[in-house]
């Protein structure tokens, strides 16, 4: 029985030096295999001028997007993040999509309009803005909010259009809770005489 032990021993203690050894011989191999790398031509190397000139440019455009003029608004559980770019032609993007593709009714489209419309200001003005929340009407009328808000900075003479028409008042409404005992927050279950 001790003998076996003995031997049991000895082989535990060799088993780890011999991984070592493996892993050392595996590591030289690796080194004599790798090969220096290729030194590239003039040819081959990349042109960097043009790349350069391409970067003023952008700039150039991140410098007059960059001047905008910003509104946040609310309707319900809907929050619109409005920029207003002061040079502008009358673009209107909402979460990277065109307004006729993210808002496809009319009347929605005529919502966020509605601010520009009585500012007088719809075709100078660029509009990005990202909605989260809510349906489509209570972001159609958060963008509007927003707008509206973001106008004011523009001019603050705008102000009381805007509020004369109802744009600048944030719609305190919201969707009222459930009462226990209730089937929703004012129904209730059919009474019974008996």
């Amino acid at each position: 029985m001790a003998e076996i032990k003995k031997i049991r021993k000895q082989t535990r203690r060799a088993e780890p030096v011999k991984r070592q050894e493996k892993a050392k011989k595996a590591v030289v191999k690796v080194k004599k295999e790798a090969r220096p790398a290729k030194a590239l031509d003039k040819a081959e190397e990349p042109k960097i001028e043009p790349v350069i000139e391409s970067v003023k440019e952008i700039g150039e455009d991140a410098k007059k997007k960059s001047e905008y003029l910003f509104g946040l608004g609310r309707r319900k559980t809907s929050i619109a993040q409005v920029r207003i770019y002061k040079k502008g032609e009358g673009r209107i993007t909402i979460n990277g999509k065109e307004l006729k593709e993210y808002f496809h009714a009319l009347e929605l489209r005529e919502r966020i309009f509605s601010p520009f419309k009585i500012a007088g200001q719809a075709d100078k003005l660029d509009l990005t803005a990202k909605v989260q929340g809510g349906g489509i009407c209570s972001q159609a009328e958060a963008v509007r909010h927003g707008v509206s808000r973001a106008l004011l900075q523009l001019n603050p003479n705008f102000r009381k259009p805007l509020k004369k028409a109802g744009f600048l008042t944030r719609d305190p409404r919201r969707k009222e809770r459930k009462k226990p005992g209730l089937k929703r927050a004012r129904k209730a279950p059919q009474w019974q005489k008996r």
